[in-house]
């Protein structure tokens, strides 16, 4: 039988880890747990080659998501010279970098107490990330003369707040806003921020 390579044992655990921390909870899922999700004998201690502890394949797990912000953010920025399209552009990255962490974010919205401050790094990430950007490319857009917006941080806030909720309900309860497919709901979105924003109406 072929073994695995270093590197993807230990991507490995760290998928299989998130998925059982995710539908199981953490404190209910043992390192035997994962060791026997990734095909390793349970009682051979492989885990420890590449983790010292179960909490540090969960910091690990931030840290890839942390890493996954940040090599998209180029995507939730710059202009296109159509603002509308920039708007759908910038929520569909945000809808993915959301779905590709969804397990890791449920365990966030479920773990945050037990992990506050591992959790806490994770969200400053997404500060950092996806809001800032968002205000940023508002007040570009309001120097340009394309948005009207008095506090672009505010305003990027409430726009992403708005956004977030729909893949962030859908984690938490299987249910959507309205339970709107996603086009429906991103339609109606970049419509309402382009509303709030003052976009000009785009030529008929």
């Amino acid at each position: 039988m072929a073994r695995s390579t270093p590197g993807v044992t230990r991507q490995r655990l760290i998928d299989e880890a998130v998925r059982l921390f995710s539908t199981r909870g953490y404190a209910a899922t043992s390192v035997a747990d994962i060791q026997a999700a990734c095909g390793l004998t349970t009682g051979s201690g492989a885990l420890y080659k590449h983790f010292p502890s179960k909490q540090a394949l969960l910091e690990a797990a931030v840290r890839r998501n942390l890493d996954r912000i940040a090599e998209r953010g180029g995507e939730t920025t710059g202009a296109t010279g159509d603002p509308r399209a920039d708007l759908e552009r910038m929520a569909r990255a945000v809808w993915q970098v959301i779905e590709e962490d969804r397990e890791l974010i449920r365990i966030m919205l479920r773990e945050f107490d037990g992990f506050t401050e591992l959790f806490e790094g994770m969200w400053q990430g997404v500060l950092s990330g996806v809001y800032a950007q968002g205000a940023s490319w508002i007040a570009a857009q309001r120097e340009l003369g394309n948005v009207e917006a008095d506090d672009p941080e505010a305003t990027a806030a409430v726009l992403l707040a708005s956004l977030t909720y729909y893949p962030l309900l859908q984690i938490m309860i299987g249910h959507t806003p309205g339970d709107l497919d996603p086009e429906r709901f991103l339609a109606a979105w970049v419509q309402h921020a382009a509303l709030t924003l003052g976009l000009a109406p785009r030529p008929a």
